[in-house]
């Protein structure tokens, strides 16, 4: 289940970025007292009660301009306030209601989210100055809620309020027969072409202008090996090409793409092989857990002789190498090349990523590995290995209890994850392994 998202909007200079770093609990964006500092939207992730939310930060909305920049910023402000499950809308009582908090009022309302209209520079804690009750005129059902970010009070008040505003998505009824499939790649690497493929329409708008993709897209697709949402994301660019603010959001997308996703079709160009930018994107997916799958795309481009396939492979392992448990696909899909096989590579490491192995049998791999690789040992103390147990599928998630979390080096955890890939498969997931110590006692 995806993160539900919270855009923080205002007009400039209201304090959004100080609010974002309080919550996020980072400074990550950059204050200045100087209105439109804010220009690019910045994004991070808040836990309250339990919950983890995506908090993101957008420059400052002036409704009527003609300063392009700053009609850049409304934009990618409207994009915000399109994805967000919640708005807080921020006013500064010092200032006051002015026209423009207005504006952004009437702009806010047509969104049809729920909005926390949120009054910032309420210094004094318990001691409302008689400015904040003016606001109720913006005419908002959610109440004022006063707040100091550069204080960090009322924030608890704050979160208190996304949280029960937050619509009710997680208890809707989900279909668990669907497998989410999310498209990743670079722009113009052939993702949208491929989902029309396998849709055998066009459904998405196709062009060879790279990011034309801007949003994530679901389709949902039903045939004899099962049904399946496929999520077409915009293209990642490369983060020093990203200027026009919209994909910069469009990276959010992706991100967050990724998250909801169980499985990842990782779509490259054959023609340029695996770029810096493909092991970025790679990256996100690994580092999210998720199942994937490597499709070198218009591979019919591509001369071929005895030992391209051989070579075009191990080069791309070279260049991922920590994603060797990805299954390699040469498809094409303008002639449809291979893309039928996409589906029972689907289905494979979806159910390789959810796989369940019992305690009893994880721990006789475990005692063949460390007969046959004595744990490594320091200054006379040696790496004592208790039992492992499987806490969580997607990904496969093992704790392994030790006497010393120190002595079990990285190479070592390694070679562990290569026996339960050699014994179980976890073919196309990666494996997350996570060390306890035990007490000294129990040596």
């Amino acid at each position: 289940m995806s993160k539900p998202v919270i855009a923080i909007v205002g007009r400039p200079n209201v304090g959004k970025s100080t609010l974002f770093n309080k919550l996020i609990g980072e400074r990550r964006a950059i204050i200045e007292d100087t209105p439109g500092v804010t220009r690019d939207r910045i994004y991070g992730e808040t836990e309250w009660c339990g919950k983890t939310m995506i908090v993101i930060d957008t420059g400052g909305i002036e409704p009527k301009t003609d300063d392009i920049i700053l009609k850049k910023m409304r934009e990618q402000a409207q994009i915000a306030i399109d994805t967000a499950d919640v708005i807080i809308f921020m006013c500064d009582v010092k200032t006051g209601l002015v026209a423009d908090d207005l504006d952004i009022a009437v702009m806010l309302k047509k969104s049809g989210k729920p909005v926390i209209p949120v009054i910032n520079k309420v210094d004094k804690v318990g001691a409302v100055p008689l400015e904040f009750y003016e606001f109720y005129q913006l005419g908002f059902e959610n109440d004022l809620v006063a707040i100091s970010s550069i204080h960090g009070s009322g924030s608890g008040d704050l979160l208190d309020a996304c949280l029960a505003a937050l619509p009710e998505f997680e208890t809707e009824e989900e279909d668990n027969d669907v497998i989410n499939v999310a498209v990743i790649g670079k722009p113009n690497a052939g993702k949208s072409s491929l989902i029309n493929k396998i849709l055998g329409d066009d459904r998405l708008i196709v062009s060879n202008i790279a990011g034309t993709t801007r949003d994530a897209i679901d389709t949902y697709f039903e045939n004899e090996h099962g049904k399946y949402n496929f999520i077409d994301t915009a293209g990642i660019r490369r983060q020093s090409k990203v200027e026009d603010r919209v994909e910069k959001f469009s990276v959010l997308r992706a991100k967050m793409a990724v998250e909801r996703a169980q499985v990842c079709l990782l779509v490259i160009d054959a023609n340029e092989g695996v770029t810096e930018q493909d092991e970025k994107i790679a990256g996100i997916a690994h580092e999210a857990g998720k199942a994937v799958i490597i499709c070198v795309n218009k591979w019919d481009l591509i001369e071929k002789d005895n030992n391209t396939v051989n070579s075009y492979t191990k080069d791309v392992y070279d260049a991922l190498s920590y994603m060797t448990y990805a299954p390699l696909l040469f498809i094409s899909a303008q002639t449809g090349q291979r893309v039928p096989k996409l589906f029972e590579h689907i289905n494979y490491v979806h159910n390789q990523a959810n796989t369940r192995i019992s305690t009893g049998m994880l721990n006789d791999v475990l005692a063949d590995a460390t007969t046959r690789v004595q744990p490594p040992s320091d200054k006379g103390k040696r790496l004592k290995i208790y039992y492992m147990t499987q806490i969580s599928v997607a990904p496969p998630t093992f704790v392994i209890f030790c006497n010393s979390a120190e002595l079990f080096h990285f190479s070592y955890q390694r070679y562990i994850e290569n026996c339960l890939r050699q014994t179980f498969g976890f073919k196309g997931t990666p494996i997350k392994i996570i060390i306890r110590q035990k007490g000294d006692n129990e040596d």
